[in-house]
């Protein structure tokens, strides 16, 4: 989107200083026009609006699909509901088969390959992080909406979803990220 935007912007310019001052709109809907620049612009809305519904898709799919695996136990380093998942285990694997991409194994990595947002600007789907180990990025989960996620815990206990309003994963909040639909994309043109 941007390269047509930009493209876009370079025409206006070059047409604006070319241009003598006393040029009026209807010459400039000629440009625009000849150019068949509102058509490109149209073109790439569309797609924008079309990637965009995709996205919002697979993450209402992606946080049904992460529901249907409450109740699995924690393993550590377990990456199934056969052997039961650890918190990226479990993320990993949702991503998996639901958005047909692979995130790195460990929490930390998964926060390294994916896009940092805002904590107001989550939605369904997006990975919370957490400081549990003394470390940056030692927890992971899916948030589902309502400030609440979904993840692994720890030994002894199973894949629940959580209010990240508590005070316990209020104080060890250390951001969210988006996986970036282009990552998607990527992945999935790979396989």
């Amino acid at each position: 989107m941007s390269r047509w935007l930009c493209i876009l912007f370079l025409t206006c310019a070059a047409s604006a200083q070319a241009a003598p001052q006393a040029a009026n709109s209807d010459e400039m809907d000629r440009l625009i026009a000849d150019k068949g620049l509102l058509t490109r612009l149209e073109d790439v809305s569309h797609k924008v609006a079309d990637k965009a519904h995709i996205v919002a898709d697979n993450a209402s799919h992606l946080v049904v699909n992460a529901m249907g695996f409450l109740g699995v136990p924690y393993k550590r380093g377990g990456n199934s509901a056969e052997t039961g998942f650890d918190c990226s285990g479990f993320v990993r694997a949702m991503y998996e088969q639901t958005v047909g991409l692979l995130l790195p194994r460990r929490a930390d990595q998964q926060a390294a390959a994916t896009q940092v947002i805002d904590k107001k600007d989550l939605q369904p789907g997006d990975l919370v992080f957490f400081n549990t180990m003394r470390r940056n990025f030692s927890h992971v989960g899916i948030y589902v909406g309502n400030n609440k996620f979904i993840h692994a815990p720890r030994s002894g206990s199973e894949i629940r979803v959580e209010d990240m309003g508590v005070s316990y994963w209020t104080r060890r909040f250390n951001g969210a990220r988006r996986v970036a639909a282009s990552a998607a994309d990527d992945s999935a043109n790979a396989k």
